[in-house]
């Protein structure tokens, strides 16, 4: 590089369209990069969305790069496959790029996104996180269905590990790796039947005995579990922020919007298993599910997850029941006293809030 002459920066990549969540999710996401990027003064680096709608992003320092259905439909060829658009939109970055590092949208940063590329080096594949050898599980589906095919090719074996693909990172050398994990999805689709994880399960066999490869848990959080929980956490924050993303207020509310799921201490949880003793032993643990939900969390955004845990409440309770939980009775069961007295002030609330989620 010619004396004087600034690096390029190191790219963060999001790909983004189709619901209002995924937009909210890639908001906070970019966000919590830009507030933990204080962590290492003096760096930089560029961010790259490329999204059906460029609304969502207008408050904040990102490139926006327009994608119209047509662009999207030929990223997905030949089968459609959703997923497969990742591979190619970080393929297409480091085109130009010498490095760069695609963020699912369903993440927030704990530290300094620049950290990520630390771990970005030639020879070494960066992924959200290393799971289980392949032939861990010998009856999930693409064990199942590609298992002795890939043996055979010499692809992949039992002790290859899978990954997960919440965040890829590639140096412009090692692109290739790219082109090599598309073609397997254009090959093994019609094979995997439909299988939901196909995308990151080609670029584990793509990386198998040919990269190193990295993981970022520590770094960032990818909330792919639980996620009704977290989205409620975001969309609250937003609620808060949206129209100043980037104020003093809103990037201090960043670090409370944490990886922890809210739980009432421990006291309390007792507290709840003694109240719910007063019901019949099939409404038990709905009460104790909904407590959750009621506790009054010092996290505002912890406090933002309250109707989530009622209706996931209600979820469980349906699924433990082989009768189907009808309006009829779930009434019964908030007009029982032991119910009216647990959930006290909320009981309303919490009642109110159910019945109209208590239609299959």
């Amino acid at each position: 590089m010619p004396q004087g002459q600034t690096p390029p920066r190191p790219q963060l990549v999001y790909l983004v369209f189709g619901p209002e969540t995924y937009h909210q999710e890639a908001q906070f996401s970019i966000v919590s990069a830009l507030a933990n990027l204080a962590k290492t003064p003096g760096e930089a680096l560029d961010i790259q969305v490329y999204s059906d709608n460029p609304e969502p992003y207008q408050h904040l320092p990102v490139t926006v790069h327009l994608l119209d259905a047509a662009t999207r439909e030929t990223w997905n060829q030949p089968y459609g496959y959703h997923f497969r658009s990742k591979h190619v939109v970080l393929r297409k970055v480091l085109a130009d790029a010498p490095i760069a590092a695609l963020i699912d949208t369903d993440t927030f940063f704990h530290q300094s996104p620049m950290e990520l590329f630390r771990r970005i080096k030639p020879g070494t594949l960066l992924c959200n996180a290393i799971g289980a050898t392949f032939g861990n599980d010998k009856h999930c589906p693409l064990y199942v269905s590609l298992g002795r095919l890939l043996e055979a090719r010499g692809l992949a074996d039992s002790q290859m590990h899978l990954l997960n693909s919440g965040v890829i990172g590639l140096v412009q050398e090692d692109a290739p790796l790219l082109d090599h994990s598309i073609a397997l999805m254009d090959e093994y689709y019609p094979h995997a039947k439909g299988a939901y994880t196909l995308e990151e399960f080609c670029l584990a066999v793509a990386a198998y005995r040919r990269m190193q490869v990295n993981q970022c848990t520590d770094l960032l959080h990818h909330y792919w579990s639980r996620k009704q929980l977290f989205r409620a956490k975001v969309q609250a924050w937003l609620a808060k922020h949206q129209h100043a993303p980037l104020s003093c207020q809103a990037l201090k509310d960043v670090t409370l919007v944490n990886a922890e799921l809210p739980k009432p201490p421990a006291l309390h949880r007792l507290g709840y298993k003694a109240l719910s003793l007063t019901l019949p032993s099939e409404q038990r643990q709905f009460l104790r599910e909904l407590m959750y939900g009621c506790y009054e969390y010092p996290n505002e955004f912890d406090r933002a997850c309250a109707t989530t845990w009622w209706v996931k409440a209600l979820e469980n309770a349906k699924a433990r029941h082989s009768q189907p939980l009808c309006e009829q009775k779930l009434r019964q069961w908030f007009k029982r006293p032991g119910m009216r007295l647990s959930l006290g002030s909320k009981h309303k609330t919490v009642r109110d809030t159910l019945l109209k989620h208590s239609h299959p």
